[in-house]
């Protein structure tokens, strides 16, 4: 972990500059927050920031000591170049995406997330080293960004591994795709954890799957990571986290994935799309908001949330306000008042001590999607009584009558599932298996 100190800035066109969410990505990055700076103006080509305010900028990295300094906005690599030229020496500069990189590099454990940051930072580099192309034809030999000395089949070399990377990650997405369809056959319902970077997914998933200890059986689940921390910092969970939770009459396999992020460019998005699928092919998302924070915080967080899940979910929503224990109730029916557009009908709970999470299991059950009503008459033979035994198993069976020749049970149960269980039915014997829908 990094120990540089740093100090962080912002420029934004109108408003006020926030540096509550850089000051913190920082500090989960391992660095110390010495100094801030903010500026309120149009863009200036050269140095993002004005020449002016860059200088004041390295008046106050000298004053502080800093060795980093942390910029909350996307720069390019001229702007980059410019900046760290006004700098001290050796002082290193950061836009919010590189931060963000170093961030996910830090956390990532499993073979899949340590592909999707190598993308990640390959297609940030790649405009960068064309810039550093054109510099070195100017003879500026520019040492910025980590990139060392100038190579021209650079850029070449970063198109191959992205090509490479992309491929591999395709391979993993499809056993994935695989996967998840084998759970839904066996009559598991895919539930998503998602929303915001430090929401309290992870102890909330802890909770749900309280009947089972979260890292049972993870030797069966090589790609997935072993266990979802639950720490009051950014990014602990970074690959995905399944587990099964049950509801009542339905299995649940519940998913903890990365925690959104406002204001991610689509290449880095996209280089997560493999972890995403986790939600955009789920049954059901809980997106998570933390309500102990304040109104404004939490409607901005919704958007960026929903914005994520727009293009690709298809999944029916149901906003669950955490760390209700830190709220009394009227906080929590203004909250609920102010915030109605984004989150309709939320269910309030606490993770951390378990505050209506039956309610949340409850209201898990109602919002899945319906299982399909059946009826099957299967002949009474050793054959018959597996799968009598299956559909148990991945059913809710209702009534279970036996007669001399035949069996009759019904049940509901997925959609995947009663056409599986009618196509072991007509296996059994087509003559004296007869099936027909309640």
């Amino acid at each position: 972990m990094p120990t540089d100190r740093a100090v962080v800035a912002k420029r934004v066109d109108e408003g006020e500059a926030d540096l509550e969410e850089i000051s913190e990505l920082t500090r989960s990055a391992g660095y110390e927050v010495v100094g801030e700076l903010t500026q309120r103006r149009t863009q200036d080509a050269a140095y993002h920031f004005g020449e002016g305010k860059v200088d004041e900028l390295a008046a106050l990295v000298r004053e502080t000591g800093a060795d980093t300094v942390v910029v909350d906005n996307e720069m390019g690599p001229f702007q980059t170049y410019n900046v760290g030229g006004k700098l001290p020496e050796g002082v290193d500069v950061l836009d919010r995406f590189t931060l963000i990189l170093e961030l996910f590099g830090q956390r990532a454990q499993t073979r899949k997330a340590q592909l999707q940051v190598e993308l990640a930072e390959l297609r940030y580099e790649l405009p960068r080293a064309e810039a550093k192309a054109s510099l070195a034809k100017r003879d500026e030999r520019p040492g910025f960004m980590g990139l060392g000395e100038y190579d021209e089949s650079r850029e070449q070399d970063i198109k191959n591994q992205i090509a490479r990377i992309s491929e591999e990650l395709d391979r993993i997405a499809e056993k994935e795709e695989k996967r998840r369809a084998q759970r839904r056959d066996q009559g598991f319902d895919l539930v998503a954890l998602a929303g915001y970077t430090n929401a309290g997914k992870s102890t909330l998933l802890r909770r749900l799957a309280s009947e089972l200890d979260v890292d049972e059986n993870e030797e069966q689940h090589p790609d997935l990571d072993s266990t979802a921390e639950s720490e009051d910092r950014l990014f602990t969970t970074l690959g995905t986290t399944t587990r099964k939770a049950d509801t009542g009459t339905r299995e649940v396999l519940l998913t903890d994935t990365v925690g959104f992020v406002s204001d991610l460019p689509h290449w880095l998005v996209e280089s997560f799309k493999s972890t995403l699928d986790s939600v955009y092919y789920a049954d059901l998302v809980l997106l998570v908001v933390d309500a102990s924070e304040p109104v404004e915080e939490m409607r901005q967080k919704l958007v960026t949330s929903h914005d994520t899940l727009s293009d690709r979910n298809e999944a029916p929503i149901v906003t669950v306000f955490n760390k209700a224990d830190k709220l009394s109730e009227p906080e929590i029916e203004r909250r609920e008042r102010a915030l109605s557009g984004l989150a309709p009908n939320p269910i309030v709970v606490s993770g951390k001590t378990g505050e209506n999470v039956d309610r949340l299991r409850e209201r898990v059950e109602r919002e899945l999607p319906d299982w399909e009503q059946e009826r099957l008459l299967l002949p009474v033979t050793d054959e018959a009584m597996s799968v009598v035994s299956w559909i148990h198993d991945n059913g809710n069976v209702h009534e279970e009558s036996y007669g001399d020749q035949q069996v009759v049970i019904e049940f509901e149960a997925p959609p995947a599932v009663v056409s599986k269980a009618r196509s072991k039915a007509a296996d059994l014997d087509p003559v004296a298996a007869e099936a027909g829908e309640v």
